[in-house]
Formats: structure tokens, sequence, C-alpha cells
């Protein structure tokens, strides 16, 4: 690069607040043009760039930001007749906007809060729509059972069901063992390692079988049944089941749903199962209750109640995880983010509101007496 072509930064004579600049600015020679702006005064007021004679985006980025640094107007730059079409451009590419600021103030959190509970209550609305309209097509579906799609449905029972059983009997008989060792460490201080038997069997029949079955399908089925309707959304798959005059939630939802509705009770049961079978497992090995001893107590105190009120609330913790994880697929927008977000917003809803519902439901069990 010769001397003429080195980007050049000079004063005014008359008025030193206007520099002059002179050379090349281009992306080549962007370490020396920022070397000579190092010379600029303190307080520019205009910018003569009619003098450079070959200029590149970087070359006018790095002249706008001595502008903008200076707060000059429009006509304080001056550029050569065939540069100004480029300058133009990059004046309206770059986003001179202010960063926003966030309020943390009493205000502002007032305002999100706002925000929260009206999107909050808009899901709400949603769902129980969602509910209505499901339970409308579901009687329709009762008066033309033709319509009723038996293989979706037993296809959505293997995957929803039959492939949960390992991991919730898994889940189950370890919550089980450990409620049973966990009441054994403050029971063995009363003497009363037996009543261990009436709390695992209580606990399992009661709460634990069916919370923790609902939680492991509001992780698995919920977020898989919102993945597959959303895809099938962002491909505009559901918008050609409609072109072709079917019913999208006869297709997609009511299959799901009554899958649901039929396993999750049968989960229900295997929980209480292999939750019995933890409390037997710490009783023979660290209580020294023989299993026999162990089931003789479980036979003498068990309640039949007990088990009906657990499998009381797994229909509907069913029909929550259906509608919530078929809602959300139906809500995607088109975009593999939107895919992503609906999917964990439908297990976030779906576990919450299962929490939510069953602690409501202890809490009516214990007033009613049941």
């Amino acid at each position: 690069m010769t001397p003429d072509q080195a980007p050049k930064l000079e004063q005014d004579p008359q008025d030193p607040g206007i520099i002059r600049l002179s050379g090349q600015w281009t992306l080549r020679t962007a370490l020396d043009a920022a070397e000579a702006l190092r010379a600029a005064p303190e307080h520019v007021t205009g910018i003569d760039a009619s003098g450079i004679t070959q200029l590149d985006s970087a070359g006018v980025l790095q002249v706008l930001r001595v502008a903008h640094r200076a707060d000059l107007a429009e006509d304080a730059l001056t550029f050569r007749d065939d540069h100004r079409a480029l300058v133009c451009t990059i004046e309206e590419v770059a986003d001179d906007r202010p960063k926003a600021k966030r309020d943390f103030g009493v205000l502002a959190a007032l305002e999100r809060l706002g925000v929260s509970v009206h999107a909050t209550g808009h899901n709400i609305v949603a769902l129980a729509s969602f509910l209505g309209e499901n339970l409308v097509k579901g009687g329709r579906l009762l008066r033309e059972p033709r319509r009723f799609r038996l293989t979706a449905t037993v296809h959505h029972m293997e995957q929803v069901g039959l492939d949960a059983v390992p991991l919730v009997a898994l889940l189950s008989y370890l919550v089980g063992a450990v409620i049973a060792f966990l009441g054994s460490t403050i029971l063995r201080d009363f003497g009363a390692e037996i009543y261990v038997v009436e709390l695992v069997s209580i606990a399992f029949l009661r709460e634990f079988a069916v919370l923790l079955t609902a939680i492991v399908l509001a992780g698995r089925t919920a977020s898989a049944f919102t993945a597959q309707i959303g895809s099938m959304k962002a491909r505009e798959e559901i918008d050609a089941i409609q072109t072709l005059g079917l019913d999208p939630v006869d297709l997609l939802v009511l299959p799901r749903l009554i899958a649901l509705l039929i396993t999750l009770p049968l989960l229900t049961f295997v929980a209480m199962i292999a939750g019995l079978a933890g409390g037997v497992t710490v009783g023979a090995f660290d209580l020294d209750i023989p299993p026999q001893m162990y089931l003789a107590r479980l036979h003498d105190t068990i309640e039949v109640r007990h088990m009906l009120v657990g499998l009381s609330k797994a229909p509907i913790f069913a029909a929550v995880i259906g509608l919530i994880g078929c809602l959300e697929g139906l809500k995607v927008e088109g975009t593999a983010q939107s895919v992503g977000e609906r999917t964990t917003s439908s297990v976030v809803q779906t576990i919450s509101l299962v929490i939510i519902i069953d602690a409501f439901a202890a809490l009516w069990f214990m007033h009613m007496d049941w």
C-alpha cells in the first residue's frame, strides 16, 4: 500500500472541529483507519469524506461510528456522489436504537405479574374449551361407533402403557423401599417397626402410586403427544387432514386420550403392587420382618377404600395429561423452535396440574373421612 492509499485524517485549518478524510477506507486498511481516527479531536463538528478514493462497508461503519459518537446530524457528513448509495444502504442496515432497559421497579413487576396471570387465564379457558370439544366428539363417537379408530388406539395403548410398565414398576419399587426405610428409622425409636406395613400400604395405595405414575407419563407421554402433533402441524399435515374432510380431534386426539384413560389406571395398579413389594423387601432385609409376617399384617390392616381412592384419581390425571399434551401440539406455529417450546410447556403444565389436583383431592378425601 502506497502512502497515497493509506487512510489519513486531517483537521480543517479554519475550523479544527471539522476533520477531512482521504485515502482508501476499506476492510484491508481497517486497522490503519482505526489508528488514524484516534487522532480525531475530542469535539467533532463535521466530517468531510469527499477525499476518500476507495470506500467499502467497513470504512463506512468506521466513519459512521465516529459521527454517532459525536452526535452529528446528517448534513454534517460529506461523501462523494458515487459513495452515497453505499452510505445510505449501510445507514438503513445499522440499528442505532438504544437497547431496551429492563425496569426492576414495583410497577414493572406488577406488569409482568399481570401478563403472566392473563396468559394463565387464557390457557385455562383454552383447556376448558378443548375439554368441551372432546366431550362432544366423544359423545358423537358413542352414537357413531364406526368413527372409533381401534388400530390407532391399540397402538397408543402399547406406547403409553405397555412400554412404560418397566419404568413405572422400577420407580415405584424403589420409592416404596425408600419410604419403608425412612419410616423404620423413626418407628424404631418407639419399637413400632411393624407399623411400616401400614405406612407403605396407605401411602402407596392412596397417593404415591397414582402420583408417580402420572408424573412419569406427564414427562414421557405428554411430551411425546405434543412433539408428534406439533411436528404434523409444522409440516402442515393437519391442514391436509382438514382439507380431506377429516376431523383432527377424531383422528389424532381421541385415540390418544382413550389410550391414556385405559392404561393409566392399569399402570397405577402395577405401581401399587411394585411399591408394596419394595416395602416387603425392606421389611425382610432391614427390619427382620419375614415376608410371610409382612403379608399377614398387610392382609389384616389393608382396606379396599385406600386402593379405590388412588384409582379414582387415575382417569382425571389421564384426561389432564392427554388434553394438555394434544392441545399444546395443536398450538404449534410451524417452526422447530415452537415445537420445542410447546413440548416444554406441556410437561410443565401437566406435572404442575397433576400435583395441584392431587393435593386438593387429598384434602377433600381427608375431610370426607374416606
